[in-house]
């Protein structure tokens, strides 16, 4: 691999973003398709479901082997509100592969002991984001569970103008009403609010806490395996 090929691969790895490296196995030539030029790559029916896959291997093309160099980003799952859902959903999303983290001012509810060996960020969202946690983006995951609009609407607001893959917002349809309501106010249109999925998790009839975190870790996968090509839509939505 070349010099600048690889400074550049590492450039998007940093910037989470996903790449493939095609690399022609008789002639030796590389070239990199970065996830934004895709859709105009003259293979992009071949990347496309490599990139969804996430895995790299030996494709033919018109007599011509290559092989397909995958890189996509971690899929993250941003918990905020570290409630009895939130501790039974970190472990099962971990199990899954997701990185976890966990974000809620109240201290007395975000202790280590509460959530072992979970990233554990007992800060107000607008402030983790702004902190040391890397921006959400289209591989973020996030799951609104405090119930609370002062902790969860901004989230919910980052996450919207940041694209990413699956939001989902505990509570009522009486309450997401208002939380819509909330939303448009800040300047986000319907088909923005509408990728809210509330109630979150799937209609499974759960109950109990590790119910609602099997529904709602369900649901998330469902939206990466429907939507994992790295190539998601701008919903950001908000109004200029």
């Amino acid at each position: 691999m070349r010099l600048d090929t690889l400074s550049v691969l590492n450039a998007e790895r940093a910037a989470r973003r996903a790449a493939i490296l095609v690399t022609d196995l008789d002639s030796g030539e590389q070239r990199l398709v970065r996830e934004e030029a895709l859709d105009g790559d003259p293979l992009a029916a071949l990347l496309r479901p490599r990139l969804a896959s996430g895995r790299s291997g030996i494709a033919e093309v018109e007599g011509r082997r290559l092989f397909l160099t995958v890189q996509v980003p971690p899929v993250r799952l941003v918990v905020i509100g570290a409630v009895h859902i939130a501790q039974a959903l970190a472990p099962m999303a971990a199990a899954v592969d997701l990185a976890v983290t966990v974000i809620d001012p109240r201290t007395a509810f975000a202790t280590p002991e509460r959530f072992p060996g979970v990233d554990l960020v007992p800060e107000w969202p607008e402030d983790a984001f702004a902190g040391r946690l890397p921006p959400l983006d289209r591989y973020s995951a996030l799951a609104a569970l405090s119930h609370d609009p002062k902790i969860d609407d901004p989230a919910l607001t980052a996450a919207l103008r940041a694209g990413c893959l699956y939001i989902g917002a505990l509570g009522s349809r009486k309450t997401h009403a208002r939380r819509v309501e909330r939303l448009e106010q800040a300047g986000f249109g319907a088909d923005a609010i509408a990728r809210i999925h509330a109630p979150i998790g799937l209609d499974i009839g759960a109950v109990s806490p590790a119910e609602i975190a099997v529904s709602v870790l369900a649901e998330i996968v469902g939206a990466l395996r429907k939507d994992s090509a790295g190539l998601r839509r701008d919903c950001t939505g908000a109004r200029p």
